[in-house]
Protein backbone atom coordinates (compact mmCIF):
# COMPACT_ATOMS: atom_id res chain seq x y z
CA UNK A 1 0.00 0.00 0.00
CA UNK A 2 2.91 2.33 0.73
CA UNK A 3 4.43 1.40 -2.61
CA UNK A 4 1.15 2.25 -4.33
CA UNK A 5 1.06 5.65 -2.62
CA UNK A 6 4.62 6.37 -3.75
CA UNK A 7 3.84 5.29 -7.32
CA UNK A 8 0.83 7.60 -7.58
CA UNK A 9 2.76 10.44 -5.95
CA UNK A 10 5.62 10.18 -8.44
CA UNK A 11 3.18 9.92 -11.34
CA UNK A 12 1.31 13.07 -10.31
CA UNK A 13 4.51 15.01 -9.60
CA UNK A 14 6.51 13.87 -12.60
CA UNK A 15 7.07 17.38 -13.99
CA UNK A 16 7.79 18.87 -10.58
CA UNK A 17 10.33 16.15 -9.80
CA UNK A 18 12.36 17.38 -12.77
CA UNK A 19 12.92 20.67 -10.93
CA UNK A 20 14.53 19.20 -7.80
CA UNK A 21 17.97 17.66 -7.52
CA UNK A 22 16.78 15.06 -5.00
CA UNK A 23 14.06 13.73 -7.33
CA UNK A 24 15.16 14.47 -10.89
CA UNK A 25 16.80 11.06 -11.26
CA UNK A 26 13.60 9.12 -10.59
CA UNK A 27 12.38 6.81 -13.40
CA UNK A 28 9.54 9.07 -14.60
CA UNK A 29 11.44 12.39 -14.84
CA UNK A 30 14.29 10.54 -16.55
CA UNK A 31 11.75 8.84 -18.86
CA UNK A 32 13.11 5.41 -18.03
CA UNK A 33 9.47 4.52 -17.34
CA UNK A 34 6.32 5.78 -19.05
CA UNK A 35 3.15 7.03 -17.35
CA UNK A 36 1.11 3.95 -18.23
CA UNK A 37 3.60 1.64 -16.53
CA UNK A 38 3.64 3.82 -13.41
CA UNK A 39 -0.16 3.90 -13.32
CA UNK A 40 -0.31 0.11 -13.74
CA UNK A 41 2.14 -0.37 -10.86
CA UNK A 42 0.10 1.94 -8.61
CA UNK A 43 -3.22 0.26 -9.40
CA UNK A 44 -1.74 -3.25 -9.19
CA UNK A 45 -0.15 -2.62 -5.79
CA UNK A 46 -3.37 -1.04 -4.52
CA UNK A 47 -5.46 -4.05 -5.52
CA UNK A 48 -2.97 -6.55 -4.12
CA UNK A 49 -2.71 -4.58 -0.90
CA UNK A 50 -6.44 -4.08 -0.36
CA UNK A 51 -7.29 -7.71 -1.15
CA UNK A 52 -4.52 -9.05 1.07
CA UNK A 53 -5.57 -6.88 4.00
CA UNK A 54 -9.26 -7.62 3.44
CA UNK A 55 -8.46 -11.30 3.94
CA UNK A 56 -7.21 -10.31 7.42
CA UNK A 57 -10.15 -8.05 8.27
CA UNK A 58 -12.13 -5.28 6.63
CA UNK A 59 -11.00 -2.58 9.08
CA UNK A 60 -7.37 -3.02 8.12
CA UNK A 61 -8.24 -2.87 4.42
CA UNK A 62 -10.36 0.25 4.96
CA UNK A 63 -7.65 2.17 6.81
CA UNK A 64 -5.03 1.18 4.25
CA UNK A 65 -7.24 2.27 1.35
CA UNK A 66 -7.96 5.54 3.13
CA UNK A 67 -4.22 6.07 3.57
CA UNK A 68 -3.58 5.78 -0.18
CA UNK A 69 -6.44 8.17 -1.02
CA UNK A 70 -5.30 10.83 1.47
CA UNK A 71 -1.66 10.62 0.39
CA UNK A 72 -2.14 10.61 -3.36
CA UNK A 73 -5.30 12.67 -3.81
CA UNK A 74 -5.19 15.15 -0.91
CA UNK A 75 -1.64 15.53 0.43
CA UNK A 76 0.13 15.50 -2.94
CA UNK A 77 -1.84 18.37 -4.58
CA UNK A 78 -1.86 20.40 -1.36
CA UNK A 79 1.96 20.55 -1.25
CA UNK A 80 1.91 23.42 -3.74
CA UNK A 81 -0.90 25.29 -2.02
CA UNK A 82 -0.34 25.38 1.73
CA UNK A 83 2.10 24.28 4.47
CA UNK A 84 -0.90 22.52 6.02
CA UNK A 85 -0.18 19.75 3.52
CA UNK A 86 2.24 18.34 6.10
CA UNK A 87 -0.64 18.11 8.60
CA UNK A 88 -2.83 16.33 6.05
CA UNK A 89 0.02 14.04 5.00
CA UNK A 90 0.65 13.07 8.60
CA UNK A 91 -2.64 11.14 8.64
CA UNK A 92 -1.77 8.59 5.93
CA UNK A 93 1.77 8.56 7.29
CA UNK A 94 0.57 7.52 10.74
CA UNK A 95 -1.97 4.91 9.66
CA UNK A 96 0.50 2.08 8.81
CA UNK A 97 2.04 2.21 12.30
CA UNK A 98 -1.28 1.30 13.91
CA UNK A 99 -2.45 -1.20 11.29
CA UNK A 100 -0.59 -4.13 12.84
CA UNK A 101 -2.67 -3.81 15.97
CA UNK A 102 -5.92 -3.46 14.04
CA UNK A 103 -4.99 -6.45 11.88
CA UNK A 104 -4.24 -8.62 14.92
CA UNK A 105 -7.27 -7.63 17.03
CA UNK A 106 -9.88 -6.41 14.51
CA UNK A 107 -10.43 -3.52 16.94
CA UNK A 108 -9.66 0.19 16.88
CA UNK A 109 -9.30 1.38 20.47
CA UNK A 110 -6.91 3.31 22.64
CA UNK A 111 -3.93 1.07 21.80
CA UNK A 112 -3.81 1.71 18.03
CA UNK A 113 -4.89 5.27 18.79
CA UNK A 114 -1.72 5.87 20.82
CA UNK A 115 0.40 4.26 18.11
CA UNK A 116 -1.28 6.52 15.56
CA UNK A 117 -0.65 9.66 17.63
CA UNK A 118 3.00 8.76 18.17
CA UNK A 119 3.69 8.39 14.46
CA UNK A 120 1.47 11.38 13.64
CA UNK A 121 3.32 13.88 15.83
CA UNK A 122 6.75 12.44 14.97
CA UNK A 123 6.29 13.32 11.30
CA UNK A 124 6.26 17.08 11.88
CA UNK A 125 9.84 17.49 13.18
CA UNK A 126 11.05 14.81 10.77
CA UNK A 127 9.59 16.28 7.59
CA UNK A 128 10.14 19.89 8.60
CA UNK A 129 13.81 19.06 9.11
CA UNK A 130 13.85 17.63 5.58
CA UNK A 131 12.04 20.75 4.36
CA UNK A 132 14.68 22.86 6.12
CA UNK A 133 17.54 21.18 4.26
CA UNK A 134 15.67 21.13 0.94
CA UNK A 135 14.05 24.54 1.22
CA UNK A 136 15.52 26.01 -1.96
CA UNK A 137 14.71 22.90 -4.00
CA UNK A 138 11.14 22.82 -2.69
CA UNK A 139 10.79 26.50 -3.56
CA UNK A 140 11.96 25.80 -7.11
CA UNK A 141 9.21 23.20 -7.48
CA UNK A 142 6.61 25.39 -5.81
CA UNK A 143 6.23 23.22 -2.72
CA UNK A 144 5.27 24.96 0.53
CA UNK A 145 6.47 22.61 3.24
CA UNK A 146 7.70 24.67 6.22
CA UNK A 147 5.03 25.97 8.65
CA UNK A 148 6.18 29.60 8.45
CA UNK A 149 7.31 29.32 4.84
CA UNK A 150 10.93 29.85 5.80
CA UNK A 151 13.66 28.04 7.78
CA UNK A 152 13.39 30.55 10.63
CA UNK A 153 12.81 30.80 14.37
CA UNK A 154 9.07 30.17 14.05
CA UNK A 155 9.61 26.92 12.16
CA UNK A 156 12.35 25.85 14.58
CA UNK A 157 10.10 26.50 17.59
CA UNK A 158 7.30 24.42 16.10
CA UNK A 159 9.75 21.59 15.45
CA UNK A 160 10.69 21.60 19.14
CA UNK A 161 7.02 21.85 20.15
CA UNK A 162 5.96 18.80 18.14
CA UNK A 163 9.05 16.87 19.20
CA UNK A 164 8.10 17.41 22.83
CA UNK A 165 4.58 16.14 22.20
CA UNK A 166 5.99 13.09 20.42
CA UNK A 167 8.14 12.26 23.44
CA UNK A 168 5.19 12.71 25.82
CA UNK A 169 2.94 10.43 23.76
CA UNK A 170 5.66 7.76 23.51
CA UNK A 171 5.70 7.56 27.31
CA UNK A 172 1.93 7.21 27.80
CA UNK A 173 2.09 3.38 27.85
CA UNK A 174 4.52 3.61 30.78
CA UNK A 175 1.67 4.80 33.02
CA UNK A 176 -0.52 1.76 32.30
CA UNK A 177 -3.50 3.81 31.08
CA UNK A 178 -3.40 2.62 27.49
CA UNK A 179 -5.09 -0.76 27.73
CA UNK A 180 -3.10 -3.74 26.53
CA UNK A 181 -0.38 -1.43 25.19
CA UNK A 182 1.97 -0.81 28.11
CA UNK A 183 5.67 -0.54 28.84
CA UNK A 184 7.76 -2.00 31.65
CA UNK A 185 10.05 0.32 33.66
CA UNK A 186 13.14 -0.84 31.73
CA UNK A 187 11.52 -0.19 28.37
CA UNK A 188 10.14 3.13 29.59
CA UNK A 189 13.65 4.26 30.55
CA UNK A 190 14.99 3.42 27.08
CA UNK A 191 12.07 5.25 25.46
CA UNK A 192 12.81 8.26 27.68
CA UNK A 193 16.49 8.25 26.68
CA UNK A 194 15.58 8.09 22.99
CA UNK A 195 13.10 10.91 23.52
CA UNK A 196 15.74 13.01 25.25
CA UNK A 197 18.09 12.56 22.30
CA UNK A 198 15.32 13.47 19.87
CA UNK A 199 14.40 16.59 21.84
CA UNK A 200 18.05 17.60 22.19
CA UNK A 201 18.55 17.48 18.41
CA UNK A 202 15.44 19.62 17.90
CA UNK A 203 16.59 22.22 20.40
CA UNK A 204 20.00 22.29 18.71
CA UNK A 205 18.30 23.17 15.44
CA UNK A 206 16.33 25.96 17.13
CA UNK A 207 19.55 27.36 18.62
CA UNK A 208 21.78 27.17 15.54
CA UNK A 209 19.22 27.18 12.71
CA UNK A 210 21.70 25.57 10.33
CA UNK A 211 21.38 22.93 7.64
CA UNK A 212 23.94 20.82 9.53
CA UNK A 213 21.66 20.80 12.59
CA UNK A 214 18.65 19.96 10.40
CA UNK A 215 20.46 16.99 8.86
CA UNK A 216 21.44 15.81 12.34
CA UNK A 217 17.78 16.01 13.40
CA UNK A 218 16.74 13.95 10.37
CA UNK A 219 19.15 11.17 11.32
CA UNK A 220 18.16 11.26 14.99
CA UNK A 221 14.44 11.24 14.12
CA UNK A 222 14.90 8.05 12.09
CA UNK A 223 16.91 6.44 14.89
CA UNK A 224 14.24 7.53 17.35
CA UNK A 225 11.16 6.16 15.59
CA UNK A 226 12.93 2.92 14.66
CA UNK A 227 14.13 2.48 18.24
CA UNK A 228 10.67 3.21 19.67
CA UNK A 229 9.02 0.64 17.41
CA UNK A 230 11.59 -2.00 18.30
CA UNK A 231 11.34 -1.32 22.04
CA UNK A 232 7.54 -1.48 21.98
CA UNK A 233 7.75 -4.96 20.48
CA UNK A 234 10.83 -6.30 22.26
CA UNK A 235 9.41 -5.21 25.63
CA UNK A 236 6.78 -7.93 25.34
CA UNK A 237 9.41 -10.64 25.03
CA UNK A 238 12.48 -9.61 27.02
CA UNK A 239 11.53 -7.31 29.87
CA UNK A 240 8.32 -8.90 31.15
Amino acid sequence: MVGASNAFNQLFEKELDKLMLRTQNRPLPQERMDNRTALFIGVFLTLIGVVSLYLINIKTAFFAGLSIFLYACVYTPLKQKTPLSVFVGAFPGAIPFMLGWVAATNEFGIEPGVLFMLQFFWQFPHFWAIGWTMHEQYQAAGFRMLPSGEPDQSTAFQIVFYTLWTVVISLLPAFQYTGALYLTPKASFIVLVLGGLFLYSSVQLMISKTIVAAKFLIRISIIYITGIQLIYVIDKFLFQ
